[in-house]
């Protein structure tokens, strides 16, 4: 006899362990669902709008879009549940939104693309438009191309030092009242219209009788640079760890070298990338440019006297001539300076990437 049976106790057999909840069941839209949406949508979409006479692309795009957002819901409510309906609904509403955002910008690109490469070849490039007509297709771009460069040199050499400066002092020095009056200024210099910057240096050339200049232009648009640049510095000297000032402080190196050779050195990269991003924001200002430097048609290389121009005001004095020829140098030029400001930002990242912090 078992022991069970000798003390009396009856054995209780254990439970069966469950079995495992076969998922085979469950019912789930494949991942390519989004773009069965998507494509249905428009087609709807496209169909509705050709039934319904509308004129409008734009009208189209978003009945498109509002039938992919109604969709993606429903039909994952019917298919799955409504937790997940609520999720693809979320995640629709950022996919339109991210399209909304982007088309605009794509269109403006292609625009540019397709108008201003008809008219850039080397002779625009390397060509002023003195003594050319309006109706003319001759002429180019090459004195405006200069001032921009000069004008934009010139303010970067005046901003980028001060505004680095700045945050330098915000960040390691900084305290009282006087660190939060110039973070305040600097919050204000932030929002600053460039017409208001020009007529301050406007205003001090009337008031010392000085010549419009490629120099005028530069300084107005150094008052719009150094707040960007004192922002991008100020922040990028924040990510550096206390723990390397306190490991230069304790070998008793003295705190003016610290963040000379400690501190400078590890935020380089984002600090570079924030100067290149100023310089990309400075460079399609026209405002001042037509109150300070008065613009030219001339080639001036010498940005101290006399008027000179760029591609900003270059775009501007071509769309209001109002010809067909100076149309296409008008959307020639902005193709340039598309160019230019995309340049300056594939450098600043490359830039970003090479000084990264290797792992």
């Amino acid at each position: 006899m078992s022991q069970a049976a000798n003390t009396g106790v009856q054995e209780i057999p254990a439970p069966a362990a469950a079995a495992p909840r076969s998922t085979l069941g469950k019912r789930a839209l494949p991942r390519w669902a989004p773009l069965g949406f998507a494509a249905v949508a428009l087609v709807l979409g496209i169909g509705t709008g050709a039934f319904a006479g509308w004129q409008s692309r734009t009208q189209w795009g978003l009945f498109s879009a509002l039938l992919f957002v109604v969709i993606s819901y429903v039909t994952t409510s019917v298919v799955e549940n409504r937790r997940q309906a609520k999720d693809r609904l979320a995640t629709s509403v950022v996919w339109v939104c991210f399209l909304l955002a982007v088309a605009p910008l794509a269109s403006l690109l292609w625009t540019t693309v397709s108008r201003g490469a008809e008219r850039l070849d080397g002779y625009f490039l390397s060509h002023s438009m003195a003594g050319v007509l309006g109706s003319e297709a001759t002429g180019g771009v090459y004195h405006a191309l200069i001032g921009t460069l000069e004008q934009v040199g010139l303010a970067t050499l005046i901003a980028a030092p001060i505004g680095m400066l700045t945050a330098v002092y915000l960040v390691e020095y900084g305290r009282g009242a006087l660190a939060k009056a110039v973070t305040f200024f600097v919050d204000v210099m932030t929002g600053i219209p460039s017409i208001v910057a020009g007529l301050f240096i406007l205003s001090i050339m009337l008031m010392t009788k000085t010549d419009p200049s490629g120099l005028m232009g530069a300084l107005a648009l150094t008052i719009l640079m150094i707040p960007v640049v004192v922002r991008s510095t100020e922040e990028m000297l924040k990510l550096v760890p206390n723990e390397l000032r306190e490991a230069s402080l304790a070998l008793g190196v003295p705190k003016w070298r610290t963040i000379l050779k400690v501190v400078l050195p590890t935020a380089l990269g984002g600090i570079t990338t924030g100067v290149m991003l100023a310089i990309a924001r400075i460079a399609g200002e026209t405002a001042p440019i037509m109150l300070l430097v008065f613009g030219s048609q001339l080639i001036n290389t010498n940005p101290f006297e006399g008027a000179q121009s760029s591609l900003p005001f270059y775009i501007w004095e071509q769309y209001r001539v109002g010809t067909e020829q100076s149309y296409d140098r008008a959307w020639a030029a902005a193709l340039v300076l598309i160019a230019f400001v995309m340049i300056l930002n594939l450098v600043a990242r490359g830039i970003a990437r090479w000084k990264a912090p290797k792992h």
